[in-house]
């Protein structure tokens, strides 16, 4: 068993600097995901642990030693890459095989590969050269070549967006527990927030090649550090709308739209500024009752969307939001004047000119 240690590394391409001063640690057996937008330096990052790129300043550790300098091979890792990366003359077999004949036995060697392509569902198209496979094929091959050595450490680089959605679906369930099964420090970039919170121990979020925030699932979605990540996780994205908190009598509320909502207890003064207000769809209640704390509103658009009903909504002031209602709630229809309420616990402030969460560690006390 071996931990993953990245420690102040840098890397610079020119004028782009794909990673700014990364530090992170991945615990044996803990599975990681590396989230951002496209260009944020997720496969910079694996490449310099797997070695294809060294970088400019820190270091990279596995099991406590530096592999910095060290070639590919000598690093104790496996990887799956977009690219696939497959031997063209080999059969699919032969290349999931490839990384364990020269520490095994045929018999073992065959009863794995057998193993781990039945897990993969990928057993019928083993004596199947690479340009006879689909692409999710070839990703599976490859996951599955990357699996099989039991390295120290596993890189993996979207390993499922070649493959179809309802693969992709049955996948995201059984790959934690297939990685699981060993003890690799497994680090697992996707540009899904879903894939990322499904197969996840902790999210490392990457913005413009720096750590945003490292948390759990649970804790990035509840409590994301800044507006930025709020916006990255949740379908529909979280709503937000410009407000200037006002403390009194120990309650902290804001003015949106007209209507005086409270947002909890208020530990002191009131933040100072002008603040972004974020309440994420599902949070919202609408109906056609008005009362003090309901936001004036109306229906322009209801989307149904199975698991779910999603409401834009045009407020009083011209902002539009989305609710998320069960498909079983009454839900109104298009054109209609409603109401929309929202619990204190469920707000979320941001410091408009930073755009960090203010009182990050936890969302305001309700009342």
């Amino acid at each position: 068993m071996a931990r993953l240690e990245i420690n102040s590394v840098s890397k610079a391409f020119g004028a782009a600097r794909p990673a700014d001063g990364l530090s992170l640690a991945v615990e044996p057996g803990e599975i990681v995901a590396v989230f951002g937008p496209s260009g944020s330096g997720k496969t910079v990052l694996l490449r310099m642990i797997a070695g294809m790129f060294e970088p400019d300043d820190g270091d990279i550790l596995v099991g406590g030693r530096s592999v910095v300098g060290a070639p590919p091979e000598r690093r104790g890792i496996g990887m799956a890459f977009q690219n696939f990366a497959l031997f063209p003359h080999m059969t699919a077999h032969e290349n999931i095989a490839s990384g364990l004949r020269a520490r095994a036995g045929s018999g073992d060697v065959a009863g794995r590969v057998a193993a781990i392509s039945r897990l993969l569902k990928i057993e019928h198209v083993l004596g199947h050269a690479p340009r006879e496979l689909s692409n999710g094929q070839k990703q599976r091959t490859a996951l599955a070549r990357a699996l099989i050595g039991n390295p120290d450490v596993l890189l993996l680089d979207d390993p499922l967006r070649n493959v179809d959605a309802k693969l992709r679906y049955e996948m995201r369930l059984e790959l934690p527990n297939l990685l699981r099964r060993g003890t690799a420090a497994v680090l697992y970039v996707t540009q899904d927030y879903r894939e990322a919170m499904a197969i996840a121990d902790r999210i490392a979020v990457l913005i413009d090649g720096r750590l945003a925030q490292v948390a759990t699932p649970a804790d990035i979605y509840a409590q994301p550090a800044s507006v930025a990540i709020a916006r990255l996780f949740g379908d529909p994205t979280i709503n937000l709308a410009e407000v200037s908190p006002v403390a009194e009598h120990g309650m902290l509320s804001a003015t949106v739209a007209g209507a005086t909502m409270r947002l909890g207890t208020a530990d002191g003064a009131a933040p100072a500024g002008a603040c972004w207000l974020g309440v994420r769809p599902e949070d919202l209640a609408v109906s056609s009752a008005s009362t003090d704390d309901a936001i004036p509103a109306r229906i322009l658009a209801i989307t149904p969307m199975h698991e779910k009903a999603v409401l834009l909504l045009r407020l009083a002031d011209g902002t539009e939001w989305l609710a998320a209602l069960p498909p079983d709630a009454s839900q109104g229809a298009a054109d209609d004047a409603v109401f929309v309420r929202f619990a204190p616990d469920a707000a979320m402030l941001f410091d408009r000119a930073t755009g960090l969460r203010i009182g990050a560690s936890q969302r305001l006390k309700a009342a």
